[in-house]
């Protein structure tokens, strides 16, 4: 039951997050020839949908996510490659946030060549997460590397004096 409301709530949230990330940028082109009362309100919204709906469904995302390393003991290959892409939407995410920090400021602008990398990049890294999820794929092995990343692994080589969990 915990894994199934784990798995939900981390669903829900992680797209509740991408969808945030796709629709700021398209935010940020909005900023273009706008001032005083349409800029502010244009600004208070942006922020208003960056710290009260996306960056919390980003902590419900990875916190959810965390939850089910440990509810389900996924420690596959396939799973290591999604977390590298988690790991590029959270650079998206605080990249994201310190746009918000400074086009709002007088004589900046967020150009369309800048809209187009932004929304094809974190459109990539989206889909990258959903093809490894729901693929699962599997990866090739490193021969003498497998030994190295299998979990437990890091204690082992430790001398008894720092390895004192064991």
């Amino acid at each position: 039951m915990i894994a199934t409301l784990l798995k939900a709530a981390h669903i829900l949230a992680i797209g509740l997050w991408a969808a945030g990330l796709l629709s700021l940028p398209l935010l940020f082109a909005q900023r273009r020839g706008l001032e005083d009362k349409a800029l502010y309100d244009l600004h208070n919204f942006t922020r208003f949908l960056y710290v009260a709906i996306v960056s919390p469904a980003a902590f419900v995302a990875i916190a959810s996510g965390t939850g089910l390393i440990f509810v389900e003991a996924t420690f596959t290959p396939w799973f290591s490659v999604k977390l590298a892409f988690v790991g590029a939407m959270v650079l998206i995410h605080v990249t994201t946030g310190l746009v918000i920090l400074r086009l709002f400021e007088p004589g900046q602008r967020y150009s369309p060549l800048r809209l187009a990398i932004t929304m094809v990049l974190t459109g990539a890294v989206i889909a990258s997460i959903l093809i490894v999820v729901l693929g699962k794929p599997e990866l090739m092995r490193f021969g003498p590397l497998d030994d190295f990343f299998a979990p437990g692994a890091l204690g082992q080589g430790l001398p008894d004096s720092i390895a004192w969990w064991r």
